[in-house]
């Protein structure tokens, strides 16, 4: 087991604080005065090892970035040309989009973006989100305060003019291929800069929190995005190769009803990678989709009733919360025996939570939770970063 105990005594250690942001360049790079084609303008680069929705090739004064998973069923990739400011647009990319690299501003319309800002030190370009109340980052929510980002609303309903007032230099958001819901189209009709991101639809942990890089290449900070990836794949994975060694598993189940329909987690979805990692047995491990499984309660109370653990209840505070939501709760076993735990540790009175915000970035402090929870004799020092046990 290479290494393993040093870095989990190293990972208890620093792991009640959040990694602290890596500088992704100390002066603003100019523009290129002086083009020489011969020249290599992209010092650093990164490579792509666990995330399968995005890729990106490097030549002399641009990347080749093509997005190919952006939604479930989309029949085309999306491809960004990056082109070092002050150098030549190649031939050849006439259906891409064009973006000169670094960029100065932009906007994020999910939170799951936010913590790229925050530890790859470029707050200062973030210029425009799109709601507020669902920001936790205590560093993003003081820039809001200052007035200093603005507010541009989401899906098709995003304010356009708002956004061509703000101009940023690109707009990270996401897309369901649904038009009702998407605000890239109605972006793009006004002649913005707009990159998907479609981080949500990777299924491991690293994956999704290897889309750092994918925000990287548009400010040239790849640097800074390789330093801060390779310590939380290091620890997530010596984390992980010291829960594979636990004899027995609990059984785990997760979320509560939404309206009449209780939705878990798909069997090759993120959290049920991250329960397995953990040292879980996660009760729906079988199923194949990556999303979330539609089930009645009566199909959930007859998979699950005698679990060992249940995680992220709807937004419980508590197990009267869950007693007031359904009285019919109250005949599952880690509900009787306490063993409820939700992430709620860390949220806002508006609705933000960290949990999926940096912990999708930080999926080694998810792990490191969850084999507290499951097994807690593997890491009896560590508290609890995004999860309570409710009372």
């Amino acid at each position: 087991m290479k290494h393993v105990l040093s870095l989990v005594v190293l990972f208890i250690l620093s792991s009640a604080a959040l990694i602290m942001p890596v500088s992704a360049q100390d002066e603003p790079i100019a523009c290129v005065q002086n083009y020489d084609p011969a020249a290599d303008y992209f010092a650093d680069e990164v490579t792509v090892d666990y995330a399968v929705g995005f890729d990106v090739e490097y030549f002399n004064n641009y990347k080749v970035v093509h997005v190919t998973t952006p939604w479930q069923g989309a029949e085309t990739p999306f491809t960004y040309v990056l082109v070092r400011c002050g150098t030549p647009v190649p031939d050849g990319y006439d259906d891409a989009t064009v973006i000169e690299v670094p960029v100065q501003t932009a906007v994020s319309m999910s939170t799951t973006y936010i913590p790229h800002f925050v530890e790859l030190g470029l707050l200062d370009s973030l210029v425009g989100v799109d709601e507020f109340d669902f920001i936790y980052s205590p560093e993003v929510r003081e820039r809001i305060d200052a007035g200093e980002i603005v507010e541009i609303g989401g899906d098709a309903t995003v304010n356009v003019e708002q956004t061509l007032d703000l101009d940023p230099d690109v707009i990270f958001t996401y897309g369901l291929g649904t038009p009702d819901y998407d605000a890239h189209p109605v972006l793009l009709n006004a002649g913005l800069n707009v990159v998907l991101n479609g981080d949500y639809m990777e299924t491991t942990p690293l994956g999704r929190a290897e889309w750092v890089k994918f925000t990287s290449l548009f400010f040239n900070a790849e640097a800074a995005a390789n330093a801060l990836f390779e310590d939380i794949a290091t620890t997530y994975s010596d984390l992980s190769e010291l829960a594979a060694s636990v004899e027995e598993r609990p059984s785990v189940m997760v979320n509560g009803m939404y309206g009449d329909t209780w939705y878990v987690a798909g069997g090759n979805s993120f959290m049920a990678a991250l329960i397995a990692d953990a040292g879980g047995d996660y009760l729906w491990a079988e199923d194949e989709s990556t999303g979330g499984l539609p089930l009645s309660f009566e199909a959930v109370l007859d998979r699950a009733l005698a679990a060992e653990v249940w995680l992220n209840p709807n937004f419980w505070l508590s197990l009267d919360d869950g007693l007031a939501e359904d009285e019919r709760y109250a005949e599952f076993a880690p509900f009787q025996k306490g063993q409820v735990f939700n992430n709620v540790a860390q949220v806002t009175p508006t609705g933000g939570n960290n949990f999926g915000e940096a912990g999708v970035l930080h999926p080694e402090e998810l792990l490191a939770d969850l084999i507290t929870i499951f097994h807690p004799d593997l890491l009896p020092d560590h508290a609890l970063i995004y999860y309570v046990q409710l009372q």
